[in-house]
């Protein structure tokens, strides 16, 4: 082994605290000062002395009148030149590494003495630079230095060459290294000495590093002509370089653009980057407006909309009306028709509060909560007040909608004097976006010519003469509009808006009139024929009939009327398609729908899974979902009888035929608009539905307290001892345990690997841990043990745990109750770990404790949980996402889903409060900030950040507006600071004069006037005492008072209601529950109001530690099971769950004749049924009888007679029976734990809820020497392995040689799934773990890679993706410059390596290499 292979490809550096210097001389570490040298915090910078030598020789110069010449020579002038930057560029240095303007700042207001530099300008940072400090300050040479070769005098050229040849090797290595770029700047060979030490790689020669990536020197250099130097901010820094130095005349014209309006950060990073740290100039003005961030995102798209006084009227009916639609439907619904009225004046209210005071639903719901009740019943809730905030912004895109056309028809009618009366009628009707975009299309339609003209005007006036002409079909109709043909069209009598009237059944009936000549007479005239479009007779009756059913088709009353008969009398029906017949097996999730027909929309509507579930699979191409009216020939004839005359003659005969086949035409058309119409409405509808069922559970979740241990208050932080078998078998494998303290703390950890009880009456000894396990308990005195894992395994570590925790009298914790002292034993809980099993491998996990085992970390996760849910799962972020809430919410994009989570985050974070000075120095508290009222992400960055400024805490919540005279910067606006300041609460200090009590309170600053009056008179005060006590002690001194002298029970004794009265008549605020609220905190400030920790259900514990749910588990399924043990008169079998079970002797088999062991092996898989599920104790019964498990397995559902096609499902099941005699296929079992007699689809649908590379075998269909591996590669993506099987003792063996592509030889399946698939598995998660992979869409990808060269126009980037049409491999995504084109190359995931081109490599490293020179090589063959 060479030394360089104990070299580390990267160093480290510790704290700032303890950096030390390296000499390279004397091999001693010298301590570093942090950037400050001398003593007493002074600082001794002799480049910044230099700077002022300059300047005052140019200013003496200038005060004797002499202009200072320019006389030296370029050479020298250069000189200077790298001399000033590399002194620049060590003071940014200094600064970053040791303390910023701010740092200053705040060491000046600590000590008055500190005198700090002036700041040096521009100020923009580098990026990522190392510590380097004091480089200059020479060491003194002692006697060990006499043979030190480097003399004094040394100059600094050859200084330099030594470094620059260190450099150029750095380069080299670094071309091969993916684009890692070191953080200095060695380009004039100025690399400072540790620049030198910590750059990569260490000691290697030019030779070596040649050899290592196996390139001669002309392929480096077309390695670094396509893939850049690694110098991408090279460009800013030299734009900021010469801007300090004045040599802008030097700069090209867009550098000089840029160093003219100054370097930004959007001319540096690209926007991905800034988008990701919300540091775009979109977030800076979210930042900077004084209005809430979630009102600011939300209403982007309305930014400039504002609401009339007509259209705010409006939209409080509109509003109140869908409100009150969904409240009379609620299962909880106290509310009679005659809160109708209060509902709506409640509503509009709060559409007020929101769209005028801009306050959000926290603020609204906790300080106006007055005028959302009614004779002291509750008409809007929280879900409702997000409801309206919800609907207030669809209102909102329906009047700019409504604006867009109503602007449009007006400049249309500028162009030319007309009127529409059918738009003018129903423009203003419409309440829906549909019934707005049918006026839309009746305006396009009407006046396809006008619009023309008015487009052509405005492309004119835009000065570029172009516009996109009208479509075909609006031509074609057009050109009837305006011929002789569209006298025909006037000739059926009737117009379309008139028949629709008709049918609308609104308004008096028109009635048709008939012409006099036949349709075909009157079409032959001269009068209607327009030669040449229209020659015959025969074209001009075509040509008006199509126009009619055109007109009725683009009619917005008669769309109204088609959207009522489907929404009343609309059916769906369910067709399966060719794949789906193949697909959708008994077992199959959409079975319940595969021959389903005849469903009322108004009855199927409520089942929005259901109805989501069926679009998935018509998306799937399995079913076809057809949506029609019921009676749709009753309902055609209806529809003839108001478009027929009622006339009795050959003529009218004729004209009615004629309007009949119009209509036929036009309802063709409307039938597939409704139908999917109606289906996106329902889609949208059901997905709201969903997200709101989520957000019910999620706000279920969240409302919890920490747990509670007997004795102690309600929201008291618990000590933990949290324990883990995780997926483990309870006594083969360890049990992780993890100690943490009632302030988070991990104090303490580890495993046990043997806690099974002894038998005394046997001699039979403890296990060696236990003994350990009492004397942690001793020592440590948890409050509780939380336990939990993924196995059923976790349910016998309970019971172990139980019984120990009896035996050994493990204490709880010690309360004392009335004087008496009292002590449980030790509580045990299963808790939830959808948090936990998140946490363990996350990113966060992995810094916070980086010595952990996942296993470990997962225990850490199950306690914290147990001391605060709130904070673990706002931890989560946009993780959250892959927390189950509801079976449907894969059917719902997560957007949504996250977008009503965030609700339930705002609504839980405001009801608990945030501690503002906690949440300054701790991260997990900061991550509630966003969710409080009135903040979101870029406010509460900037709320730390200013604070922090501030000097890093908060006294009162009136600071956060800032405060002049204290020199503090605002943090929030007045509008944000009104929303937000009675979340952030400050602990009260009683022995600070100013600090207020009700700070610490849910009562908002507006009502401080309020408590201050409700403690006064709860003590009993005058006017004269008050004023003493308030100008002695501040305005907060009364309250105090009542604090001190512990005199809060008084305001008891006080009578609200009177209080209440007299605001409301003298000030007209309705004050009730706000007074009702003061009474509580002065009481108890922020007092716990969360439900109490929520314990799991035996149904939940079931489904955590199987994975299975009432509807994938049930008594009656036929399951695979492995056979664990046969015995004389019994098997033992285990499912794949890890459910446990036995089989009697007498559901063995049918012949009790034949012992068990005969029939049935160890280790086997069979298929058996479940005759009984214990889901506590996770234990089963099952039956492996023949005549049993041929009873087929069919789920009750409950449907009306004509809801399910049973003719179909018959013959498909007859038609798929003849297929698989046809085949001949025998079903095969091996005797294997993976082996599974599934299909393809059924392995996929096994495999999907497994983790990645998962396998099932399962049997071939290429004949009986082949089998199946299924394995996952990632979400959705499956690969199926064919295996040749050779050496066969018998049809039904497994071959003793397994062969996959002629190309890879295996004994024995265990070899193949270990060597092959877990080694390609393996494969996969390196490079989807690898930093160059992109987790999307190949589209997704390749506009990433546009958007950074577009960002770096001199750089080339190259990226890896999945391709999910070919499982198993991957895109490598490169563009070679801004302009050059987008190139994927196929990679191949192969056992143990990665093939390219043809060319295999064994890890992620040697492939980005091994691209990078197949590129350069291809580059160089192109050249020669």
């Amino acid at each position: 082994m060479s030394a360089l292979d104990l070299i580390s490809g990267e160093a480290e550096l510790g704290s700032e605290e303890e950096d030390e210097s390296f000499d390279e001389a004397t091999g001693e570490g010298r301590r570093k000062a942090n950037g400050v040298n001398g003593t007493n915090g002074h600082f001794d910078d002799s480049s910044e002395e230099e700077d002022d030598d300059d300047d005052e020789e140019a200013a003496a110069a200038i005060r004797k009148d002499f202009i200072v010449e320019d006389d030296e020579e370029p050479e020298e002038r250069e000189r200077r030149r790298r001399e000033r930057k590399k002194r620049r560029r060590e003071e940014r240095e200094e600064e970053e590494a040791g303390l910023d303007e701010e740092d200053l700042d705040l060491i000046g207001e600590a000590n008055p003495d500190f005198k700090r530099r002036a700041p040096s300008e521009p100020k923009l940072k580098r990026l990522k630079r190392g510590h380097k400090q004091d480089k200059d300050v020479p060491r003194s040479r002692g006697v060990d230095d006499i043979f030190d070769s480097e003399e004094e005098g040394e100059d600094d050229s050859s200084r330099t060459q030594r470094q620059s040849h260190r450099t150029d090797h750095r380069n080299l290595h670094d071309e091969f290294a993916d684009f890692i770029e070191e953080d200095f700047d060695g380009r004039d060979g100025n690399l400072d000495d540790d620049d030198a030490d910590v750059a990569r790689p260490t000691g290697r020669t030019y030779t070596e590093i040649k050899e290592a990536a196996g390139l001669d020197e002309i392929a480096l250099e077309d390695m670094k002509a396509a893939f850049g130097e690694g110098d991408d901010y090279d460009w800013a820094l030299d734009i900021q370089d010469r801007e300090e130095d004045g040599e802008q005349r030097a700069l090209d014209s867009e550098d000089l653009d840029t160093a003219t309006k100054g370097l930004e950060l959007k001319d540096v990073f690209e926007p991905s980057q800034l988008a990701e740290r919300l540091l775009t100039d979109e977030d800076n003005a979210i930042r900077a407006a004084d209005v809430p961030e979630r009102f600011q995102l939300a209403r982007k798209p309305f930014k400039d909309l504002v609401l009339t006084a007509e259209q705010f009227k409006e939209e409080c009916i509109w509003v109140s009306d869908l409100v009150w639609e969904r409240r009379k439907n609620e299962p909880d619904n106290e509310l009679d028709p005659s809160f109708k009225e209060p509902l709506r004046k409640s509503v509009a209210k709060v559409l007020e509060f929101m769209v005028s005071d801009e306050y959000e639903v926290p603020f609204i719901f906790q300080h106006r909560r007055d005028y959302l009740i009614h004779m002291e019943k509750r008409l809007l809730l929280q879900d409702h007040l997000w409801r309206v905030f919800d609907l207030d912004l669809k209102f909102r895109a329906l009047v700019e909608k409504r604006n867009a056309l109503s602007d449009t028809y007006q400049r249309i009618r500028d162009l030319v004097d007309f009127r529409d009366e059918v738009f003018e009628e129903m423009l203003p009707a419409a309440v829906t976006m549909e019934e707005l975009q049918d006026v839309q299309d009746y305006l396009h339609f009407q006046h396809a010519s006008k619009l023309a003209d008015l487009a052509a005007l405005n492309a004119s006036n835009a000065s570029n003469g172009t516009h996109r002409r009208p479509g075909s079909s609006k031509a074609l109709f057009e050109r009837i509009r305006n011929s002789s043909v569209y006298g025909l069209v006037r000739a059926f009598g009737i117009t379309a808006d008139a028949f629709a009237q008709n049918a609308l059944k609104e308004g008096r009936r028109q009635y048709t009139e008939d012409p006099t000549d036949r349709p075909d007479d009157l079409a032959d005239s001269e009068s209607i024929m327009d030669p040449p479009d229209y020659s015959s007779g025969a074209q001009c009756l075509k040509a008006a009939k199509a126009m009619f059913a055109e007109e009725i088709f683009l009619s917005p009353k008669m769309r109204k009327v088609m959207r009522r008969a489907y929404y009343t009398d609309g059916v769906v029906d369910c067709f399966r398609t060719d794949k789906g017949l193949r697909r959708i097996d008994e077992n199959h999730p959409y079975y319940e729908f595969k021959y389903l027909r005849n469903q009322q929309i108004t009855e199927i509507a409520p089942q929005s899974g259901l109805i989501l579930k069926m679009i998935r699979a018509e998306e799937e191409g399995l079913i076809e979902m057809r949506i029609r009216i019921q009676n749709a020939e009753s309902f055609r004839k209806k529809l003839y009888s108001e478009i027929e005359s009622d006339n009795y003659s050959e003529v009218a005969d004729a004209w009615n035929r004629a309007r009949r086949e119009v209509l036929d035409t036009a309802l063709l058309k409307l039938n597939k608009l409704m139908a999917r119409l109606v289906k996106e409405n329902l889609r949208s509808q059901c997905e709201d539905e969903i997200a709101m069922k989520c957000r019910q559970e999620f706000s279920r979740r969240l409302d919890q307290a920490p747990y509670k241990p007997r004795g102690m208050a309600l929201g008291t932080t618990p000590r933990v001892l949290a324990m883990s078998n995780g997926a483990n078998a309870l006594g083969r494998d360890p049990v992780c345990w993890a100690y943490i303290d009632d302030e988070g703390r991990v104090l303490e950890n580890g495993k046990f690997t043997d806690l099974f009880l002894g038998d005394p009456d046997r001699g039979q000894s403890d296990g060696v841990d236990v003994e350990a396990l009492v004397k942690l308990v001793e020592r440590r005195k948890p409050d509780l043990i939380g336990l939990s894992g993924w196995s059923a395994d976790t349910r016998k570590l309970y019971k172990l745990l139980e019984e120990i925790i009896e035996r050994k009298d493990l204490p709880g914790t010690v309360w004392d109750d009335d004087g008496i002292e009292r002590r449980e034993k030790l509580d045990l809980i299963i808790v939830n770990d959808e948090v936990a099993r998140l946490y363990q491998t996350s990113p966060r996990a992995q810094v916070e404790h980086p010595g952990f085992a996942p296993l470990t970390r997962y225990c850490v996760a199950l306690a914290k949980y147990l001391q605060n849910p709130l904070t673990e799962y706002a931890a989560l972020q946009k993780d959250i996402i892959s927390i189950n809430l509801d079976p449907a919410q894969a059917y719902v994009p997560q957007d949504k889903i996250i977008r009503w989570l965030e609700t339930v985050y705002v609504d839980t974070v405001n009801m608990v409060g945030v501690d503002i000075n906690e949440a300054v120095s701790d991260p997990y508290i900061q991550n509630l900030l966003p969710y409080v009222c009135g903040l979101g992400h870029r406010k509460a960055q900037q709320l730390i950040k200013v604070i922090n400024l501030n000097g890093g805490s908060v006294s009162s919540r009136a600071e956060l507006v800032g405060d002049p005279d204290q020199q503090r910067l605002g943090a929030v606006g007045p509008r944000v600071w009104s929303n937000c300041s009675s979340f952030l609460y400050i602990v009260f200090d009683s022995t600070d004069q100013d600090s207020d009590y009700l700070d610490n309170t849910r009562v908002h600053p507006e009502d401080y006037d309020l408590g201050r009056k409700m403690a006064a008179d709860a003590l009993e005060l005058d006017e004269e005492d008050i004023e003493a006590e308030t100008s002695e002690n501040g305005p907060g001194a009364i309250v105090r008072k009542l604090v001190r002298d512990d005199q809060q029970e008084r305001v008891n004794d006080l009578i609200l209601e009177e209080y209440a009265e007299q605001l409301e008549k003298n000030f007209h605020q309705k004050k009730r529950t706000t007074l009702e609220t003061i009474r509580l905190e002065l009481q108890a400030p922020y007092e716990e109001i969360r439900e109490s920790f929520a314990l799991l259900s035996s149904e939940e514990i079931f489904t955590m530690f199987t994975g299975e749910t009432k509807e994938t588990l049930y008594e009656g399924m036929v399951v695979p099971v492995s056979i664990k043990k046969v015995g004389e008169d019994y098997i033992e079998a285990r499912m794949d769950c890890g459910i446990e079970g036995t089989v009697p002797a007498i559901e063995i088999s049918n012949r009790p004749d034949i012992p068990p062991k005969q029939l049935f092996q160890q280790f086997q898989t069979v298929q058996a049924k479940v005759m009984y599920l214990n889901r506590k104790t996770l234990a089963a019964t099952f039956t492996l009888r023949e005549e049993e498990l041929r009873i087929p397995e069919r789920k009750d559902h409950d449907r009306l007679p004509g809801e399910w096609d049973d003719t179909q499902e018959r013959a498909d099941k007859e038609s798929m029976k003849e297929k698989n005699d046809v085949s001949g296929r025998t079903q095969r079992v091996i005797k294997h734990p993976l082996f599974k007699p599934f299909n393809s689809a059924q392995a996929q649908e096994y495999l999907g809820s497994q983790a990645r590379g998962d396998v099932v075998i399962r049997p071939s269909s290429n004949g009986a020497d082949h089998l199946a591996v299924t394995w996952k590669v990632s979400d959705n993506i499956y690969q199926h392995i064919d295996v040749l099987e050779l050496d066969k003792s018998s049809q039904f063996s497994s071959g003793g040689t397994l062969k996959i592509g002629g190309k890879y030889t295996y004994t024995d399946l265990d070899e193949l799934i270990v060597n092959h698939v877990k080694a390609m598995a393996k494969k996969v998660d390196e490079m989807m773990t690898h930093e160059k992979y992109q987790n999307g869409t190949k589209a997704e990808t390749e506009r990433w890679l546009s958007t950074y060269t577009e960002a770096n126009p001199k750089r080339s980037v190259y990226a890896f993706c999945i391709d999910p049409k070919h499982p198993g491999y991957f895109f490598l995504c490169f563009k070679a410059g801004q302009h050059a084109a987008l190139q994927s190359w196929p990679v191949k995931v192969i056992p143990q390596a990665f093939e390219l081109q043809k060319h295999p490599y064994p890890n992620m490293m040697t492939l980005c290499n091994g691209f990078k020179l197949l590129y350069s090589n291809m580059l160089s063959g192109k050249r020669r």
